[in-house]
């Protein structure tokens, strides 16, 4: 046996990284209460408050508020100084405006559902089994729609669907269009407000999801439980599937099925979350949420499901270039990407 020598500074480093996961961790779920009492929202604007102040804005408890303020000003989330917390503007922008292309309240949301089910990923990691989406708590299926709605709001319109080669003028005068994997449909109704002349129908195999759809519709769009191997129809002039494939079991089944689904001169918008072709390309902040996800919800729902081929979070355009030409596609051309999506056109 060998003795490794321990750089003690080291340690002591890490042991501090581990602190600041550990607020991290907490301020997570103290984010979700702000969000849900409506404390960043009281502060947005606001200036300098007190806690009793803010409590007296959200009729919450001055004890509490207080603790929450202090471990928030801690996290650097608002601002302290002389018994009076300020929410900053630049911060607001991420915490309280729903209509902001940064908002995160939709993540925290998510993410701490996703922790909740901590001990089914457990056994799953021994068993080797699924965890399918539906079995998650109903947080995280409201969280991800809030997470990803704000990115869908501020692109989906305004460049990524225009980047496609004619699909924008189809939409305009009156397509049919298909979104597969809709969850609670924020992306098909975003695209039928758009285009009205056009028909939406959005898809999804979990059916309280669908349920929810129904109830914000509002004759906008309809919604129906199918899965993507199954929905109905052929002679789509637009298929989309908005951050959902790699959640898949038999991704390329999917992907042949929208192939025969599609009219002849038909288009997939295909939307994942941001990554490269390689490990070392993903060891970064958003990398890092999207391979802690990727454990804790998507390899999990693709391995509750035929096939299991479990693509991940961080796929990469490489890896879904390989899913789509299996399917017999023969057109995969990236048209735009943010800091949390890859957007391709995909086409026979």
């Amino acid at each position: 046996m060998t003795t490794q020598t321990i750089d003690e500074a080291k340690v002591q480093d890490f042991v501090f990284q581990a602190v600041g996961e550990l607020g991290a961790t907490l301020n997570a779920a103290l984010v979700v209460i702000g969000d849900r009492l409506g404390l960043y929202k009281a502060m947005a604007g606001a200036g300098a408050l007190t806690p009793r102040e803010l409590a007296d804005r959200t009729e919450t408890n001055e004890r509490y508020v207080r603790e929450w303020l202090n471990a928030q000003a801690a996290g650097g989330y608002v601002t302290y100084a002389d018994g009076r917390y300020t929410l900053p503007a630049e911060h607001a922008v991420a915490l309280a405006d729903e209509n902001s292309p940064v908002f995160l309240q939709g993540a925290f949301q998510l993410m701490c559902a996703a922790v909740r089910d901590e001990p089914k990923i457990t056994e799953a990691f021994k068993s080797g089994a699924g965890v399918g989406w539906h079995q998650h708590d109903h947080d995280l299926f409201e969280g991800c729609e809030r997470f990803f709605r704000p990115g869908y709001q501020h692109n989906l319109t305004q460049s990524w669907l225009p980047a496609l080669t004619g699909v924008e003028e189809k939409l305009r005068k009156g397509a049919r269009v298909a979104d597969v994997g809709c969850g609670h449909g924020a992306s098909t109704m975003i695209m039928a407000d758009a285009y009205p002349e056009s028909g939406f129908i959005g898809f999804d195999y979990h059916g309280a999801s669908i349920q929810a759809a129904n109830d914000k519709a509002d004759g906008r769009a309809s919604f129906a439980v199918a899965t993507a191997q199954d929905f109905p129809g052929v002679g789509y002039d637009l298929v989309t599937t908005f951050d959902c494939l790699h959640d898949m079991g038999d991704p390329v089944s999917a992907a042949s099925h929208i192939r025969n689904a599609l009219a002849k001169d038909g288009t997939w918008l295909l939307v994942e979350p941001f990554a490269g072709d390689t490990v070392e390309e993903n060891l970064n902040p958003v990398g890092r949420v999207y391979y802690a996800v990727s454990t804790l919800v998507c390899t999990p729902a693709s391995l509750s499901q035929e096939v299991g081929l479990a693509l991940g979070a961080q796929a990469g355009e490489a890896r879904l270039r390989d899913v789509v030409t299996a399917a017999g596609f023969n057109h995969f051309r990236r048209v735009a990407e943010t800091p949390f999506n890859l957007v391709f056109e995909v086409r026979r």
